[in-house]
């Protein structure tokens, strides 16, 4: 059962329109505001609260957080983003920015614990 426990929050300036965008992942553009991760990418969060452009959205930083699936995820797995910002099994190359907690398919919301380290998959 996917549940949001022990997060840290940050309120950042949606950089474009992610008022349909919960549970993805999102990064930092050159303006610091909030943007959808892309393919392989490290994040700054999982979007708990989207917002238009130019508002203000909420951004887990830490802890466990439910993100939406883009594909096959594996519980205990290293997770990884796709091109929409959404969760999958990390590959070689990606960041990984979690480990789930429960096995997720394409559009299922899961638990992960957020790892923000860069670290890249080997």
């Amino acid at each position: 059962m996917a549940v949001t426990q022990s997060r840290d929050n940050r309120t950042l300036i949606a950089g474009a329109d992610l008022s349909g965008s919960q549970f993805l992942f999102a990064k930092l553009d050159a303006a610091a505001d909030a943007v959808l991760c892309s393919n392989g990418e490290g994040a700054v969060g999982v979007i708990e609260v989207g917002a238009l452009q130019g508002n203000a959205c909420t951004v887990t930083h830490s802890g466990k957080v439910m993100v939406k699936c883009g594909g096959t995820v594996t519980i205990a797995g290293d997770v990884g983003i796709d091109a929409a910002g959404k969760a999958v099994d990390a590959v070689a190359t990606d960041i990984i920015v979690g480990r789930a907690y429960e096995a997720g398919v394409t559009d299922q919301v899961i638990a992960i614990e957020l790892i923000l380290s860069e670290n890249a998959k080997a």
